[in-house]
């Protein structure tokens, strides 16, 4: 009897930390779809930066709820940013800002920095500012359509490729995505923005092949 209470007990228990799943977005100013051509083109020009943002839709952290929360990464490296799963480029010394959900606790903003820092640790090695902001955040995946918005200081809008996207008919996933996802499906990115002044750098791009969709459970 009292062991399958505490099994009774254990299964209600809200799943937290290594149980935490959830929606991502990923935009680049450089194209991520897209042939070798042009890839080599943008190369030390652009893919610079970059903003990566998960939305917890179950389980937590470091033993913390983080269920409906949102918490972003946006990067400035000195050269392009990426990895062909072939070869990674040198993308030299890498700054990052982190943005927390604002309806977070204290707690809570502890831990889902915790959890960008695990999730993009290549990318916030060195981390200018960790910043509240309000956020909101919508992936429809059968539409390829994501739109991601924190304040006044970053966005990302998506919408799914279509035939007229391509250029070159060669192209392909030319780089993996930024960090580890699932259901990864990549996407046209209508805006792209981040607005700080903790990088000494803003950015702004349209209409760019350039974002990934998916997933990502741990």
């Amino acid at each position: 009897m009292r062991l399958a209470l505490g099994l009774l007990l254990l299964a209600a228990q809200p799943a937290l930390a290594g149980q935490i799943s959830g929606d991502y977005l990923e935009a680049r100013t450089c194209d991520v779809f897209t042939g070798p051509c042009f890839a080599n083109a943008e190369m030390s020009l652009g893919g610079k930066e970059a903003v990566m943002a998960w939305r917890v839709d179950e389980g937590g952290w470091n033993n913390i709820n983080l269920q409906g929360l949102t918490v972003a990464v946006v990067t400035s490296a000195e050269s392009t940013i990426g990895d062909t799963g072939v070869f990674k480029y040198n993308a030299g010394k890498m700054t990052s800002v982190i943005l927390v959900d604002d309806k977070a606790s204290p707690e809570q903003r502890v831990a889902l920095v915790n959890f960008a820092k695990t999730q993009a640790a290549e990318y916030t090695q060195n981390v200018a500012r960790v910043q509240p902001v309000t956020m909101s955040f919508e992936n429809d995946h059968l539409a390829a359509s994501g739109k991601f918005q924190a304040g006044e200081l970053a966005s990302i809008e998506t919408r799914a490729l279509k035939k007229g996207d391509c250029v070159c008919t060669n192209e392909e996933m030319y780089y993996q995505p930024l960090t580890k996802a699932r259901d990864i499906t990549p996407a046209y990115t209508s805006t792209l923005s981040y607005t700080g002044d903790a990088l000494n750098t803003s950015f702004t791009s349209h209409g760019q092949r350039s974002a990934f969709l998916g997933t990502f459970r741990r």
